[in-house]
């Protein structure tokens, strides 16, 4: 059987929270591939979103998990590679219309402003979440339209 495959990243001010969701999703039976950071090192955040947000753009990686201090940033500069869509998430509702609404690949996550049992549980809201399609289809299609237009 093969293991899922799910990419993971942080920067120094969210690497505690990091390792706990690598443990977790390991636990859960996901092959995780870390881009980093490690411990103790520095690291500019936008260099780690856009490595893994390239990573789930080519088709390596379905989904993705980025950590930073709030989780604003990596969502902001995951967002900038063409065919990524990434959300930050701090409530079950979020965590679940990222993937059924907007088919989002990536969740982002704050060390600074969300608990690491709250982020364990946000991200099995979200992996067992699925684009649902319907309404939101057209929605989606719209940012990719958006995203092609600006991206020539």
């Amino acid at each position: 059987m093969n293991k899922k495959k799910i990419a993971i990243g942080c920067d120094e001010a969210a690497y505690d929270l990091k390792v706990v969701l690598k443990d977790h999703l390991e636990k859960l039976g996901y092959e995780v591939k870390d881009f980093g950071a490690n411990k103790g090192e520095v690291v500019l955040y936008p260099d780690v979103a856009a490595s893994v947000a390239k990573a789930v753009a080519a088709g390596e990686f379905e989904r993705a998990v980025l950590t930073c201090g709030t989780g604003i940033g990596m969502a902001i500069t995951a967002n900038k590679i063409p065919g990524v869509r990434a959300a930050v998430c701090h409530d079950s509702f979020s965590a679940q219309r990222a993937r059924k609404s907007n088919d989002a690949q990536i969740i982002c996550f704050g060390e600074r402003v969300i608990g690491v049992e709250l982020a364990k549980n946000l991200l099995d809201i979200w992996l067992e979440s699925e684009f649902s399609g319907g309404g939101s289809a057209p929605k989606v299609q719209r940012i990719c339209d958006y995203e092609a237009e600006y991206n020539k």
